[in-house]
């Protein structure tokens, strides 16, 4: 996309704030469902601005433009922004807050505080920012004098070839993989409502409605999941979704566990109920449409109720056939990861050139790794675009290569290599960085104090109740010991074929305050990123698991899910504490059990032996 259509939009956009008596609009990264990758039909911040990262959110005003982003994003953003009218405005959390947002808008329309009466505007979408968003803008803005209109889309007009809602097929996901019955999902879920005293539970999020339903879908790039609401009620439970996903077969399941279909546009109520939905979570645009029922129909008495979606913690604990299904995804990944880390060092060893003569590059890691991952049982999909960047291309945290952006691999430095797939049996997702040859002293520095902080937290024992972000500075203590630090998470939940990055948990810096418990997945990825230089990421997911119970209470500790070497090449061993060092080579052991058997190339298991051998 050439800056020439970015700012060509930009100015059709002023003209059509003019017109609608607007003095800014507002373009968020997320959807009607609240989620962090959306379809294409819904990419209205990538569509103004020309920025795809995943997070950011974009502001135009009658005389400037900004994008906002975290640290993951800065570098990409700054290049993918160039000769654009947006400014990076650069987040030190993970979203801009509705009073930076509010004081900016301000700023750059010279409001003057407190001055009601300057008739100043600001618009966005209703069906794409949740209540508690709309609501503390709202309330920022009226602090400034402005106002905020909800109503009003101006891709509708301008946005001529905007992609269409999707409308992939719906399937069921078997029991065998699920582990528990959507009757029994639904149970829990009334339960919860029963002691809540609530009549009805409005679900909004795609990958709450996929699991609760035992459904799955492929609307969402990498993936499974698909565009819909779900109502539940004490005695009933409505599926709003486009009739046309919906084969004879899903039709005949839904049937036969209590859920009915109406179109995915016409969700209503239609008693007296007291519905409780989430602020967070759920967009304004769907909770205004639910009121407007109550005032169309005298009939309806409708008591709106805020609360937290049960579904996301129960998501979040696994059950025994889901983790049963995460070891096996993770072991066929596992094979997948050695083939591919053995034919990447042999491609360097001999000169860096593919079997055709052209040279290795970061998108012929992403073909191989692709091409691995789908010759494997179950395999479905990649959970995200591999992140695959070499040298420089390392510290752009979320960097993808593209056609434009690929470089060949040479044979020294740092490869950064963050990936993962969906087999039908679990999600994966993991880091490796690999040194192709011989490598600097900041370098080698780097590669090992990231992972000091990744073995550290590996190795913790901490009782019931603990948050991520109570564990959080293991992860960072060696770096923060150099003065080094990242702008990222430390980790993230990882669902059971559904989303790579899911919650409520994680470890983070900021306050997170929910509990760690056992059945959780979580990742462990600390990192650093020196700009124009290179990045050094190591990320496992991990099982938190049982450990024990004393007079202190009960104490949990973390299992690893993901099997790979990590390289010790490059560690610099004076740095290094016996106890990490016996863990590491703990889990190469582990390594090297697990997927000696699943391997049938004898060069591969000679490689795997090699690299998972005792290291002092």
């Amino acid at each position: 996309m050439t800056n020439n259509i970015i700012t060509t939009r930009v100015e059709h956009l002023r003209s059509w704030l003019r017109q609608h008596g607007l003095a800014a609009y507002i373009f968020p990264s997320t959807d009607p469902h609240c989620g962090e990758y959306v379809p294409d039909h819904w990419k209205a911040r990538e569509w103004i601005s020309g920025f795809d990262g995943s997070a950011g959110t974009a502001v135009v005003t009658l005389t400037h433009a900004a994008v906002w982003t975290d640290s993951r994003y800065w570098l990409a953003a700054e290049q993918q922004l160039e000769g654009t009218p947006f400014e990076l405005v650069r987040c030190s959390r993970n979203v801009v807050t509705a009073a930076e947002l509010a004081s900016w808008i301000a700023e750059a329309e010279a409001v003057q505080p407190m001055h009601h009466d300057t008739g100043v505007v600001v618009g966005l979408d209703a069906w794409t920012n949740t209540v508690d968003s709309v609501r503390q803008l709202r309330h920022e803005l009226s602090q400034l004098g402005m106002d905020l209109q909800t109503d009003l889309d101006p891709t509708a007009e301008l946005w001529t070839d905007r992609p269409s809602l999707p409308l992939n097929p719906v399937e069921v996901h078997p029991l065998e993989y699920a582990g528990r019955t959507a009757e029994d999902k639904l149970s829990a879920v009334r339960a919860y409502m029963q002691r809540q005293h609530v009549d009805a539970l409005l679900v909004s999020q795609l990958d709450e409605i996929a699991w609760a339903l035992n459904l799955r879908g492929s609307d969402v790039h990498c993936t499974p999941l698909f565009v819909a609401y779900l109502m539940v009620l004490s005695d009933s439970a409505c599926l709003y979704i486009d009739e046309r996903k919906l084969t004879p077969a899903v039709r005949t399941y839904l049937d036969s566990i209590g859920v009915s279909v109406l179109p995915y546009d016409a969700a209503a109520v239609d008693r007296t109920l007291h519905l409780q939905y989430d602020p967070a979570t759920t967009c304004a645009g769907i909770v205004g449409q639910l009121s407007q029922s109550q005032l169309s129909d005298a009939a309806v008495n409708l008591h709106l109720v805020c609360g937290e979606s049960p579904i996301q913690e129960m998501l979040a604990l696994k059950n025994n056939v889901e983790i049963r299904g995460y070891r096996s995804a993770m072991r066929k990944d596992g094979v997948a990861m050695v083939k591919f880390l053995r034919w990447l060092h042999q491609k360097m060893e001999n000169g860096g050139c593919d079997t055709d003569g052209s040279p290795l590059t970061e998108l012929s890691v992403c073909r191989k790794l692709r091409e691995l991952r789908s010759q494997l049982p179950l395999f479905r999909d990649i959970s995200f675009d591999t992140i695959a960047g070499y040298a420089h291309h390392g510290a752009i945290v979320h960097y993808e290569p593209t056609p434009a952006t690929d470089i060949a691999l040479e044979p020294c430095g740092l490869l950064l290599v963050d990936s993962g797939a969906q087999y039908l049996d679990g999600t994966t997702d993991i880091t490796r960085t690999i040194p192709l040859g011989p490598l600097t002293d900041e370098e080698r520095r780097d590669y090992t104090l990231v992972l000091k902080g990744h073995l550290r937290l590996a190795m913790a024992r901490f009782p019931q109740g603990t948050t991520g972000t109570q564990l959080d500075v293991l992860a960072r203590y060696a770096l923060w010991q150099h003065g080094l630090n990242y702008g990222h998470g430390t980790g993230h939940g990882v669902g059971s074929y559904l989303s790579v990055h899911e919650g409520p948990h994680q470890f983070r810096m900021n306050w997170m305050p929910t509990p760690l418990q056992a059945g959780m997945t979580i990742t462990i990825e600390p990192g650093i990123y020196i700009a124009g230089s290179h990045g050094v990421r190591h990320e496992n997911t991990m099982l938190i698991v049982p450990d024990g119970q004393n007079e202190y209470g009960s104490w949990l500790q973390l299992d690893p899910l993901t099997l790979c070497p990590i390289d010790t090449t490059p560690i610099v061993r004076e740095l290094m504490q016996p106890d990490e060092i016996e863990y590491l080579n703990q889990y190469h052991a582990r390594v090297r059990e697990e997927l000696m058997p699943l391997l049938d190339d004898e060069d591969d298991k000679k490689w795997l032996i090699d690299n998972t051998k005792q290291w002092q």
